[in-house]
């Protein structure tokens, strides 16, 4: 760990609990307004790139001991998955379905498929961008 970076290191670790709220916000808001899997997921890439400009890479992968290439697997199988799944039910390709489910604290919800297909965009933006920075930072 950089000792003359304490500064950095305290302001990311508010800074890095504000972005992924406001990646969170765009991930969900993505279905009625701008926003979604790929912002969100760029968004959360970006507070982990502040965690590898504060810290070195060692410390951050005790932090996040996320293994980037299996995120990228997991978040293409949902984005397909998603996709085909309406194929099962003799629906054109990328057909998404929803309802309304009343939940006692939060009311009226919609629930959309479109969620699982922006969350699997959320983890190939993640995993792929990650990925690629890591491999920049490693070969220096």
């Amino acid at each position: 760990m950089k000792t003359n970076d304490i500064i950095l290191q305290t302001v990311t670790k508010f800074t890095l609990f504000v972005i992924i709220l406001f990646s969170i916000h765009l991930f969900f808001a993505g279905h009625y307004h701008p926003g979604g899997g790929f912002i969100g997921g760029l968004m959360t890439s970006g507070a982990i790139v502040l965690l590898l400009l504060a810290f070195d890479i060692k410390t951050v992968k005790t932090i996040l001991p996320i293994d980037y290439i299996k995120m990228v697997a997991v978040g293409l199988l949902f984005a397909i998955g998603t996709g085909t799944g309406a194929l099962f039910f003799d629906m054109p390709f990328l057909t998404h379905a929803y309802t309304y489910v009343n939940f006692p604290l939060l009311g009226k919800t919609s629930l959309h498929t479109a969620v699982l297909f922006d969350t699997g965009v959320f983890l190939v933006v993640i995993g792929v961008t990650m990925t690629i920075i890591q491999t920049i930072g490693e070969s220096e």
